[in-house]
């Protein structure tokens, strides 16, 4: 999800919540504590240069078990952020605390902004000798297939 869909989606919510991959809520009480752009300029394993840019947005919940961030509220705080910071139009990766630092994409469901695992990737996977995946089939499915569309009066032979 791009800046520029969630503060789409923002003045339409009666309250913002955030749900984790495993859908449970994050706790209503948290606070948004960061916003901010992140460039990351790095080479691949294959020797290509390459930069990513990101905004941020960090979670964080505390003891003020009676916080609420209204929609409008988180909506100024993103203003804020492109005018100060002269933040792009990029994707959001979401952070909350866990057992350590979790990092999540962000999507939204009509209702919940939702919180999805990221993996790791080769990026020169062309590059780095890795096979690429091979389709699995059972050959007990593949007999079946054959010989259903090879039977008399089928039209296959």
């Amino acid at each position: 999800m791009k800046l520029s869909e969630i503060k789409k989606q923002l003045p339409a919510l009666a309250a913002v919540n955030f749900k984790l991959p495993n859908g449970t809520l994050i706790p209503s009480h948290f606070h948004v504590t960061e916003v901010g752009q992140v460039t990351k300029h790095f080479i691949d394993c294959g020797g290509t240069v390459r930069d990513e840019k990101t905004v941020n947005f960090q979670l964080w919940e505390a003891a003020d078990y009676d916080h609420r961030l209204a929609p409008q509220k988180l909506l100024s705080i993103i203003e804020l952020s492109e005018k100060v910071l002269s933040i792009e139009d990029a994707e959001i990766e979401v952070e909350y605390q866990s057992d350590t630092i979790g990092k999540y994409n962000l999507a939204f469901d009509g209702e919940n902004f939702l919180l999805q695992s990221k993996q790791t990737n080769c990026l020169a996977s062309d590059k780095c000798g890795i096979p690429p995946e091979k389709l699995k089939v059972n050959l007990v499915d593949l007999g079946a297939k054959e010989q259903a569309c090879c039977t008399p009066g089928s039209g296959c032979c």
